[in-house]
């Protein structure tokens, strides 16, 4: 089979991360999650103090971080220098951070080029919110997963709970509309799916039903390139 760059787009809760790792797995290609990149450009700002508006302090930031993703025994994980940052990342609070973060120009351009480095080898499935629009606009496949707000709202927050965190559904669910605003209403490479993305609707379909779904244009677009 042709390798190929496949990317995954779309609002947070949509089963993005399960998805792309497994249909990754399934291809024996790379997996890279862009959106921890950008939560830790804002683990690091958060650290040092740094506004999300500061745009001066931000690229200074960016300019002396070395993001990367190792694999170790616990599964690919986002270091930041010689330390792991993966577990700091996922909370609520740098869910809200990134999303801020995100929206800066000076952060976007930083990360461009880092993402198509890891992309110039294909054979790769990025997940993300702007991947088939902005960084990979020519990718050979690309994915827009969505679905029912509340049924994202309820997998993040089944996720919190199984991490022992106390917040409630209602804020989980508020958290994730806000967002979801934020992410399609910035100037800067807002959440949409590119014109040619295949939108899939995951709200009613399983992890392993997706995955067909996505596989069955994977291997059509794999027999019409030569």
């Amino acid at each position: 089979m042709k390798k190929l760059v496949i990317t995954i787009d779309g609002p947070a809760g949509a089963g993005k991360t399960t998805v792309s790792k497994a249909l990754a797995n399934r291809l024996q290609y790379k997996y890279i999650d862009t959106g921890a990149l950008y939560r830790g450009v804002a683990f690091e700002a958060h650290a040092k103090g740094i506004s999300p508006d500061d745009d001066h302090r931000l690229e200074a930031l960016c300019n002396e971080l070395e993001l990367k993703f190792v694999r170790n025994n616990k599964g690919v994980r986002l270091y930041s220098g010689e330390t792991d940052i993966s577990d700091y990342i996922r909370t609520p609070e740098m869910s809200m951070t990134a999303s801020a973060v995100s929206a800066r120009p000076v952060v976007r351009e930083a990360l461009l080029g880092l993402q198509r480095k890891m992309g110039a080898e294909k054979a790769a499935v990025f997940e993300g919110r702007d991947m088939g629009t902005v960084v990979f606009p020519e990718a050979d496949v690309k994915f827009f997963l969505t679905a029912d707000l509340e049924i994202r709202a309820s997998r993040r927050h089944k996720e919190l709970e199984e991490k022992k965190s106390p917040q409630k559904f209602e804020e989980v669910e508020r958290d994730m509309q806000r967002r979801d605003n934020n992410d399609s209403s910035r100037k800067v490479a807002p959440l949409k799916p590119s014109e040619d993305a295949i939108l899939i609707d995951s709200s009613q379909y399983s992890v392993e039903s997706v995955i067909e779904q996505m596989m069955k244009h994977i291997n059509e677009k794999s027999a019409a390139t030569p």
